[in-house]
C-alpha cells in the first residue's frame, strides 16, 4: 500500500480508502466486517462512511453502515488502527426522514452525537459536509442550476464555529467538505483563516476518467490552497468496469437493482469512451477497472480514492489498482480519448 497525510496534518493515510455505502442494502453486516478485514490486512487504513448510508437512503436503513462499522470495532478492537471519516447528510426531500434544516450548527450537533453512538466510538478523524444547502451542480447537474439555487448560501462562520466545538471537544479532528464547488470551498477556507477555525483539510468530489470535471477549476484549488481531493466514485458507479456495455445488466449490479445510480453515466457519449478506454486497458494487459483506478491514484491534487465493492473479487482487484503504474504512454492515450470525449458524464 501506497500512503500519504491528510494535508496540513501528521495523519497517515492509505492512497486506496475503503467505500462503505452499500453496507446494510447489498451488503450484510458479515460481508461489511469481510471486507474491513481484508482491507486493513492489505494496508487499507482509510474507512469513509455517512450517516445516511446505505444507499438508496430511507428511514428504514437509515444509519446501519455507520452501526456495521461499530459492530466491527468493537469485535475487533481495531479503532486505533482505522481513520475514520464520516459526514452529515446535507439538506432535501432525500434526507427529510433525516432530519430538516440541512446543515447548521445545531444539525452538526446532533448528527455528530447519534454517529458516535452508532459507530461505537468517542471521536471520528474526519467529518465532512455531505452536500451544500444551496444547490450547485453535483449529482449529475452539469451546469450551475442560477434558477433553482437557494439567493443565500450557508451559514459558513456558523458551521465552522460549530465545527470548531466539536474538535475542542474531542469529538473530531479534521474537518471536510463533499460535493463542493470551487466557489464554497474558498469560502469555506477564506472564512477558517480569517476568524481562526478549523480549516477543511479535504473535498470528497465524484471524478472518474469519464467525469474530470473537478479538473474544471477545483484541483487548481487543491494545488494551490492545499485540499486534497478524496475522490468518489472512481468506476462512476461501476460503469468503468464495462459490466454494463451493450445493455447488459448483471444480476446483482447497484445499476441493475437501483438504475438511477448509474443513469448520468449511461449516455451515449459515456459508453463510446468505455469502450476506447476499454480498448487502451486491453493494449496494455489491464482490466478497465485498473486503469481507471490508476489513474486516478497517480493525479497530484488526489489524496485517497474511495474504492467500493459488492463483492470480494471486486475488492481485491480495486485495492490492487495501487500497484498498477501507468506509463507516459498509457496516461497519453487516456487523455486522447479525453480530448475526443471529454467530460461525457455530468
Amino acid at each position: 500500500m501506497k500512503y500519504t497525510t491528510l494535508p496540513n496534518t501528521d495523519i497517515k493515510v492509505s492512497k486506496i480508502c475503503l467505500g462503505t455505502m452499500t453496507w446494510g442494502n447489498q451488503n450484510t453486516e458479515a460481508e461489511g466486517h469481510e471486507q474491513m478485514d481484508f482491507a486493513l490486512e492489505q494496508g487499507v487504513n482509510f474507512f469513509d462512511v455517512a450517516e445516511l448510508y446505505p444507499v438508496p437512503a430511507n428511514a428504514e436503513t437509515y444509519g446501519d453502515t455507520e452501526r456495521i462499522i461499530g459492530t466491527w470495532f468493537k469485535k475487533t478492537g481495531n479503532r486505533d488502527k482505522v481513520v475514520l471519516a464520516s459526514k452529515i447528510a446535507g439538506g432535501g426531500d432525500y434526507t427529510a426522514h433525516i432530519r430538516k434544516g440541512g446543515i447548521n450548527k445545531e444539525n452538526i450537533f446532533d448528527a455528530i452525537d447519534k454517529s458516535l453512538q452508532r459507530l461505537q466510538t468517542d471521536y471520528i478523524d474526519l467529518y465532512q459536509l455531505h452536500w451544500p444547502n444551496r444547490g450547485v451542480n453535483v449529482f449529475g447537474v452539469r451546469d450551475y442550476p442560477y434558477k433553482t439555487a437557494e439567493q443565500e448560501a450557508e451559514d459558513y462562520l456558523g458551521i465552522l464555529e460549530g465545527l470548531q466545538e466539536l474538535v475542542k471537544a474531542g469529538k473530531i479532528r479534521q474537518v471536510g467538505l463533499s460535493n463542493e464547488t470551487p466557489w464554497g470551498t474558498m469560502k469555506y477556507l477564506q472564512a477558517s483563516n480569517e476568524y481562526n477555525l478549523p480549516r477543511p483539510v479535504t473535498v470528497q468530489n465524484s471524478y472518474s476518467l469519464i467525469h474530470r470535471g473537478y479538473e474544471v477549476g477545483m484541483s487548481e484549488v487543491s494545488m494551490r490552497e492545499n485540499i486534497g481531493l478524496l475522490a468518489y466514485s472512481p468506476l462512476a458507479q461501476g460503469v468503468l468496469s464495462g459490466k454494463y456495455l451493450d445493455g447488459n445488466l448483471p444480476d446483482g449490479a447497484r445499476g441493475t437493482l437501483f438504475p438511477r445510480f448509474i443513469a448520468r453515466y449511461k449516455n451515449e457519449n459515456s459508453e463510446n469512451a468505455v469502450r476506447k478506454y476499454l480498448e487502451i486497458a486491453k493494449k496494455h494487459d489491464l482490466t478497465l477497472s485498473e486503469l481507471s483506478l490508476a489513474f486516478v491514484n497517480q493525479l497530484p491534487f488526489v489524496t485517497s480514492n474511495i474504492i467500493g465493492a459488492t463483492k470480494m473479487d471486486q475488492l481485491k482487484e480495486n485495492i490492487n489498482s495501487i500497484h498498477v503504474d501507468l506509463s507516459d504512454e498509457i496516461i497519453k492515450e487516456i487523455n486522447a480519448v479525453h480530448a475526443e470525449i471529454p467530460n461525457p458524464a455530468p
